[in-house]
């Protein structure tokens, strides 16, 4: 098994659906620069209340990747 370096990068998805999308959102698109994301792990949840109701969802993420060889 050969050795892997890992670095963290904090991102926060949003939704105005639900904390699945926004993480999904999230993973999307950093997935677009950041290259070789293996796992990620949820930090806060955030959300905007409008007359009573959920209107918008916020989650904050770190994301592994690797660091190439």
């Amino acid at each position: 098994m050969s050795h892997h370096v890992y670095r963290l990068s904090e991102v926060v998805g949003t939704s105005p659906t639900s904390v699945d999308d926004a993480i999904r959102t999230a993973i999307r698109k950093a997935a677009e620069t950041v290259h070789n994301i293996e796992w990620f792990e949820t930090g806060q949840i955030r959300g905007q209340v409008v007359d009573g109701e959920v209107a918008h969802v916020q989650v904050t993420l770190k994301i592994g990747f690797r660091v190439d060889d």
